[in-house]
């Protein structure tokens, strides 16, 4: 793949994974981009994932020939994009590394050394001339590691963004970016929404034309959509009106009572994304939580608790520092329903967050007043 003329794509598809980071979904795979540069010195921008390093290594020396490898920047220390470093230290011997100073050490723990001997360390502002290309390095501590630099290329004005605008799936699969760069956005850098929001402000003043990420698509059309959704994201604004409802269920009453809100809400004109706690991606129903303006959580009083599925979910939640949003909470209970009060106190340090004193409060099986509060509710959200 041409970025251009001297920018060059060497990354590799993954169809053998099945979780990502060991927990995220990926039917369609994943992509380890890798890309190189072409100048009177030559620089490749990241590895990828070690399992991969032969056919990699092939792309990388179909591209340069004969020519020496000068420099190998490493702007994000995560295995799948770090695996080859060593490896290809040892193809490429006389190679410099470039990185900043906590990348280092990192490859001291995953390595065994730190490559004193012919390492380049980077930080805020740092520069390096190729000839032609220069390439301007700036730091983007925690998105999402705190090692990571993102680097602009002037003449091209490329921006290689490191995880930030990535997505799931591998890049011979053709599918929609923003469900799958949303699901990637907030289950993996979802926490780090202010930092990922000083990477934008700091983009803001570049000339961007092409943004090329560790992960999915390189991006060259319509920037402003990307950038849009990732402001929105890292400032956990609402995407769209609409609401989630994501419910844990244990012999299917709280379940009929989550679907019967859905389908009320759906007469009404509203989007509605309803989520099985127990059968679902919950990573998708972390990403819906966060796409829509309103959540309804529905679970049954579970040892005088609430039920795991729905305590691990909004965990997911809140650990990504869920905002800005109106809350609906409904509980199932035989003789102490309980649910409501654990899942309000685990909301609690939620910022601006609206949760609606009203509770819905079924005994075992839903009756008519229940019913009729849940079109009460229905009224209420749309």
């Amino acid at each position: 793949m041409y970025i251009s003329e001297k920018i060059r794509y060497i990354g590799v598809n993954d169809h053998e994974i099945d979780l990502f980071e060991g927990q995220y979904v990926v039917p369609n795979g994943m992509a380890y981009n890798s890309y190189v540069i072409l100048d009177e010195k030559t620089a490749v921008m990241d590895t990828v994932d070690s399992r991969f390093f032969d056919e990699w290594l092939n792309n990388l020396r179909s591209e340069l020939g004969q020519r020496p490898l000068d420099y190998l920047v490493v702007q994000h220390m995560e295995p799948d994009h770090s695996g080859s470093v060593a490896k290809l230290l040892t193809a490429y011997p006389q190679t410099t590394v470039v990185a900043s100073a906590k990348a280092f050490a990192m490859m001291k723990q995953f390595f065994g050394q730190e490559f004193e001997d012919r390492r380049m360390v980077v930080g805020e502002g740092s520069s390096l001339s190729l000839g032609e290309h220069t390439l301007t390095f700036v730091t983007a501590p925690m998105v999402h590691w705190p090692e990571v630099l993102v680097t602009y290329e002037s003449s091209e004005k490329v921006l290689f963004s490191a995880d930030a605008f990535g997505k799931f799936g591998a890049l011979d699969v053709d599918e929609d970016w923003a469900c799958e760069a949303r699901r990637y956005y907030f289950g993996i850098v979802g926490k780090y929404g202010a930092q990922a929001q000083a990477l934008l402000k700091k983009a803001a003043g570049l000339d961007i034309q092409t943004i090329c990420p560790l992960h999915g698509p390189v991006l060259s059309e319509n920037l402003g959509y990307y950038i849009g959704k990732y402001q929105l994201w890292t400032t956990y604004t609402p995407e769209d009106e609409g609401v989630t409802i994501a419910y844990a269920s244990i012999y299917g009453n709280t379940g009929k009572a989550a679907r019967l809100l859905a389908e009320t809400l759906e007469q009404q004109g509203c989007k509605v994304a309803l989520h099985d706690l127990a059968r679902c991606d919950q990573a998708e129903a972390v990403e819906d939580a966060f796409r829509y303006s309103k959540l309804v959580l529905a679970a049954s009083t579970y040892n005088n608790d609430v039920f795991p599925f729905m305590k691990t979910f909004i965990h997911h939640l809140t650990e990504r520092n869920y905002q800005n949003r109106t809350v609906a909470l409904m509980e199932n209970g035989t003789w102490a329903p309980n649910a409501a009060k654990v899942m309000r106190t685990m909301l609690e340090g939620c910022k601006n967050l609206t949760v609606l004193e009203n509770v819905i409060t079924i005994r075992s099986a839903m009756n008519e007043e229940n019913r009729q509060a849940i079109h009460q509710l229905a009224q209420q959200m749309a």
